[in-house]
């Protein structure tokens, strides 16, 4: 049980990071970089305001333990469908392997999360 709970926080706690801290922090320190991976990509600038917003809720309802099931499966199924569809723009428009790479990576991460996040509910609630 011990071990399904540091295995969860850790990569729970690299996606917050990843996902929902760093974009927010560049919104408040960089405002003039909140655009330049959408942009690249061809999307329009208030798509990146919209992203950032969506992945903050996402990682607030995967951190918080008292937020229902039902909704932290859709954070996760929200997380996970922003960076499958970052892979996809990234090899469809600048084929560049290492920004195809990264979203697999995270999304990588972000499965663990969720597998241990079940074990710990289904251990939780019997």
């Amino acid at each position: 049980m011990k071990k399904n709970k540091i295995i969860f926080w850790t990569t729970t706690i690299i996606i917050a990071l990843m996902e929902g801290v760093m974009p927010l922090i560049t919104w408040i320190t960089a405002p003039e970089y909140m655009t330049f991976g959408t942009k690249a990509l061809g999307y329009p600038d208030y798509f990146a305001y919209a992203l950032v917003i969506a992945k903050m809720l996402g990682v607030i309802a995967i951190l918080i333990p008292t937020i229902p099931s039902k909704i932290k499966e859709w954070a996760y199924a929200g997380l996970a469908f922003s960076l499958i569809f970052a892979f996809i723009s990234h090899s469809c428009v600048d084929k560049n392997i290492g920004y195809m790479i990264m979203p697999l990576a995270f999304l990588a991460i972000l499965s663990v999360s969720y597998v241990y996040n079940q074990k710990i509910n289904d251990t939780s609630n019997k």
